[in-house]
């Protein structure tokens, strides 16, 4: 193994123009340790969380800074758990890497790396455990300039009118109840709308059949040249009629043979943060995509929306569509969206960057508002020998969804407020049947009363 060098130029510079360019940026890991570990939490600026890795080599975790960037120094905080042998690397696309440090002697603790590289994506690449455990990493900082600042406006980018600031993210805890609070969520409960139209009015706005195959659910108009006016105009296959929200997502197939649900299909809205009281409806107009079509086995099953993976009969957690699930069976699958939203943005160019999870419960506080968490949660009838069976986008880990909201904003609000601030596991009436005296939000009907 090659002894400790530095890859770098060494070069004047002034230390104050440095300024830190991962804090809250979206990251990506080899693995983590376990739930209270996440990718994020190494670049959250909380000297008390942790991103926490699987205990063997090599071992990864990239931040996205959002554009490219000179990189001028990265700071590295471990915990106990370091890394021996690590090199710091640069890419412009997120896949072709240049290292720009290189060590096989490091002792952990905090070290901060003068280096000089060039690209969007940072990640530190561990080859050699300095313990019998993974690595840890504290905070993962860097520093640099922007050589093109991410914009803010422009093409792509759709202001929200109002804009909501002002927010700080709420790091509350609910107090305990009794009986205790162990749901802040409800139902929405919708069928497929329109099925195989190779449309995606969010990707590929007013490009007819520009798109894989989608299969869509709610509202029933859905189309390229969708807008919020034409959503709001349409009807609905979901029970509740105020919720005229287009979804879609792949379309399922057997060989060539489309497979769509059958049957109304469970779409949660939960809270994806601790203080549940600090959610707040989605804006009219908010769209977004959860997940990639590009994903890759690892970046799906590390997505802080992945939840248990792909499911038929007792097989559970795969990470790609299972060769084969017991004859008689579906196949499930469930994936949690963002839920911090920037509260400046009904839409970004890469239909993604105004939204964000929360790190460890809490919004981060360039995504400070509090929105639902949207939880897929679809079944497909197909069983047997699943070798054939994959989506319109790909293999099993390319599954993603889109949401483009249409609710009748009352309904949204006294469903959020009842359900979810209220701290109850609602029904699509907003009627939680284990805590009946709390009565419900709509009718029977499914509308305001």
């Amino acid at each position: 193994m090659l002894a400790a060098a530095l890859v770098f130029v060494a070069a004047p510079r002034a230390e104050a123009a440095d300024t830190l360019l991962s804090q809250n940026r979206p990251t990506l890991a080899s693995s983590t340790e376990n739930g209270g570990a996440p990718a994020a939490a190494a670049v959250d600026g909380n000297p008390a969380t942790r991103w926490g890795s699987a205990w063997s080599d090599p071992q990864w975790l990239r931040v996205d800074l959002g554009a490219t960037a000179a990189v001028s120094s990265v700071k590295i905080t471990w915990e106990a758990a370091y890394a021996k042998a690590f090199q710091l690397q640069t890419s412009a696309d997120g896949t072709a890497w240049t290292t720009i440090y290189s060590t096989a002697n490091g002792a952990g603790g905090t070290q901060t790396l003068p280096v000089t590289g060039q690209g969007r994506y940072v990640r530190v690449y561990g080859t050699q455990r300095g313990t019998g455990y993974g690595y840890s990493l504290y905070e993962f900082q860097v520093y640099g300039s922007y050589t093109s600042p991410p914009p803010t406006d422009g093409p792509g980018y759709v202001p929200a009118d109002p804009p909501v600031t002002g927010v700080t993210p709420s790091t509350a805890v609910p107090p305990d109840t009794n009986p205790p609070t162990t749901h802040h969520e409800f139902q929405a409960n919708c069928s497929v709308s329109r099925s195989n139209l190779n449309d995606d009015p969010i990707v590929f706005p007013k490009l007819p059949g520009a798109s894989h195959s989608h299969t869509f659910m709610g509202n029933t108009t859905t189309y390229a040249g969708t807008t919020l006016a034409t959503l709001q105009a349409g009807g609905t296959s979901c029970i509740t009629p105020g919720d005229k929200t287009g979804y879609w997502m792949p379309t399922l197939l057997n060989g060539d043979t489309a497979v769509q649900p059958i049957g109304r299909q469970v779409i949660y809205y939960k809270s994806g943060v601790i203080d549940y009281r600090s959610v707040r409806p989605f804006p009219a107009g908010l769209r977004y995509v959860v997940g990639s079509p590009q994903a890759t086995l690892e970046d799906f099953r590390n997505s802080p929306g992945a939840v248990e993976g792909f499911e038929c009969g007792d097989s559970s957690f795969n990470w790609d569509i299972p060769a084969t699930c017991a004859p008689g069976t579906q196949l499930n699958a469930r994936m949690q969206a963002p839920s911090c939203w920037d509260g400046l943005h009904l839409d970004t160019p890469d239909h993604k960057s105004h939204m964000a999870y929360p790190v460890l419960g809490v919004c981060p506080a360039d995504h400070p508002v509090a929105v639902p968490m949207i939880e897929f949660k679809m079944a497909w009838p197909v069983s047997g020998d699943m070798r054939n069976v994959h989506f319109s986008s790909g293999r099993g880990y390319s599954f993603h969804y889109d949401v483009f909201n249409a609710w009748d904003a009352p309904t949204l609000a006294a469903l959020t407020r009842h359900c979810i601030n209220g701290g109850l596991q609602c029904d699509p009436r907003g009627f939680d049947l284990y805590k009946p005296d709390r009565g419900a939000a709509l009718n029977e009907n499914y509308q305001l009363p």
